[in-house]
């Protein structure tokens, strides 16, 4: 086993652990959770921060795919998806996903510019994103068996999933109640 195949390993794994972060903290944030009397703009901050980190190593694992010798990956079946001969689909999820992850963690930047409806529409597609790069994990990823692994994948799905029926949940509360005044 090569160092490079070591770094692709594990710069994946680290990947998913802070997009899956990133997930649930956007989480806790847009169903306030966490409460209002937390400083908002610290603990968006920190959204940002794990979406970002998330994006950088994504890109490290694409870099290492790349330099890995045993894939023989170029930029086609890193950038297009359905290009890869080697499991087409879930690495084609992959790309998908690399491709989400940069455009809603970049979308932070773009807020002032497309407005809040445009990037609210853009951080949507983050729900899209958690979905591909689980997918892509389970299927694509040599660990994925690893109990550890397969736990980080189960407690992040399902934390992902309760927490999406609680925004449902609350943001019904807020309509009715909002109606009723």
């Amino acid at each position: 086993m090569t160092t490079t195949w070591l770094i692709v390993r594990a710069s994946g794994l680290v990947a998913y652990g802070l997009l899956a972060a990133a997930s649930i903290w956007g989480l806790l944030l847009s169903t306030r959770l966490l409460g209002r009397k937390a400083q908002a703009r610290a603990l968006t901050f920190t959204h940002e921060g794990l979406s970002l980190g998330a994006l950088a190593a994504t890109i490290t694992h694409l870099a290492f795919v790349m330099a890995d010798e045993y894939l023989g990956f170029g930029w086609v079946e890193l950038l297009v998806p359905g290009a890869s001969t080697w499991r087409p689909l879930p690495v084609a999820m992959g790309v998908v996903a690399a491709w989400g992850i940069a455009v809603v963690g970049l979308s932070f930047y773009l807020k002032r510019y497309i407005g809040q409806k445009a990037w609210r529409s853009l951080h949507f597609g983050a729900f899209g994103v958690f979905i591909a790069s689980t997918a892509h994990g389970l299927m694509a990823g040599s660990d994925s068996r690893q109990p550890a692994v397969l736990a980080l994948y189960l407690a992040s799905g399902i934390a992902v999933v309760v927490l999406v029926a609680a925004r449902v949940v609350l943001t019904g509360e807020r309509g009715r109640s909002a109606v009723a005044a």
